[in-house]
């Protein structure tokens, strides 16, 4: 129940002050939700617009399927390594911040029951390994396995 509430205040954009009022942030790992708002709108949108819906010749849609990728072998990994995660210029707890507020924002519906927040600490981890030309290709390769998870198959 708890959880449903904090994503909720999580997806409705909820100020830091709101949000911790209602109860515990570290269900949701976003300890600061109008930073890692304000920082999709600085780092991200510009590329994958307001409603992560992305632009289909250069950018790919994050609305409704970001958090399928926390469903599939190398998933979580892939989403703190896309180049323009791994490489944006915040520090690594705000970018953990900014990226489990993208996940319950654009996709909450599909955040698993038992997802673990991303810490500072994983996320300076997986910014030494940032996927440069592979990405496009581990993408869809990681798409393909939850499009067969999604039609019952074996990942």
């Amino acid at each position: 129940m708890l959880r449903g509430i904090l994503a909720l205040a999580v997806l409705a954009g909820v100020t830091g002050a709101g949000l911790a009022a209602q109860g515990d942030l570290s269900e949701t790992g976003v300890s600061n939700p109008a930073l890692a708002r304000q920082n999709w709108m600085l780092k991200c949108q510009g590329c994958h617009r307001s409603d992560a819906t992305g632009t289909p010749q250069t950018t790919p849609a994050m609305a409704g399927i970001v958090a399928k990728f926390l469903h599939v072998p190398g998933g979580r990994e892939y989403l703190g390594r896309v180049p323009g995660v791994a490489t944006a210029p915040i520090s690594d707890a705000e970018l953990a911040d900014l990226l489990n507020w993208t996940l319950y924002r654009f996709d909450g519906a599909h955040v698993p029951a038992d997802f673990k927040p991303y810490s500072a600490s994983e996320i300076g981890k997986l910014r030494k390994v940032p996927l440069r030309t592979d990405a496009p290709a581990m993408r869809a390769e990681l798409v393909e396995k939850i499009n067969a998870l999604a039609e019952g198959g074996d990942t």
